[in-house]
């Protein structure tokens, strides 16, 4: 379920909460060619099926990168910041990948909005995440993010 906040006051008061855990979404063989097409990355981990079978993982594994770009659509899951100009994506202070992402699993994000700064126009948020794995026994990606709010 999403927190929704209008403006940046409501923002700031957020700082240090458990934003929860979103809901499971499904990475598909599909998602991991797409990507691959996008990226000009078709190693065989990734696109063959039948050879990563073989490979140290039992199955195609999606690309690290593509499991840290699904972090924004799993984040909006979480908070919702109405009242804004402008939502920017600043970068990352940390990201680890300590677990693959095989073809056909569920992933979720559980997040914690640790830390809310003010910035020329507006303000910057450092978000620490978790990318789940359904079933698994270590995350998919735990990563530092940082965004900007404009008014």
């Amino acid at each position: 379920m999403s927190i929704t906040v209008n403006g940046l006051d409501e923002l700031t008061k957020l700082a240090g909460a458990d934003l929860g855990t979103g809901e499971w979404i499904e990475v598909t063989q599909d998602h991991i060619d797409t990507f691959a097409d996008a990226t000009d990355d078709h190693q065989w981990i990734h696109t063959d099926p039948e050879r990563a079978a073989q490979g140290p993982f039992g199955a195609p594994i999606a690309h690290g990168y593509l499991t840290l770009s699904l972090f924004i659509p799993l984040f909006t899951q979480l908070l919702d910041v109405r009242g804004v100009t402008t939502k920017v994506n600043y970068g990352l202070d940390k990201v680890r990948f300590p677990a693959p992402v095989k073809a056909g699993s569920r992933i979720r994000l559980a997040a914690r909005l640790t830390s809310v700064e003010d910035v020329p126009g507006g303000v910057q948020i450092t978000v620490d995440g978790t990318i789940e794995v359904d079933g698994g026994t270590k995350p998919a990606a735990v990563v530092r993010s940082l965004s900007r709010f404009y008014v």
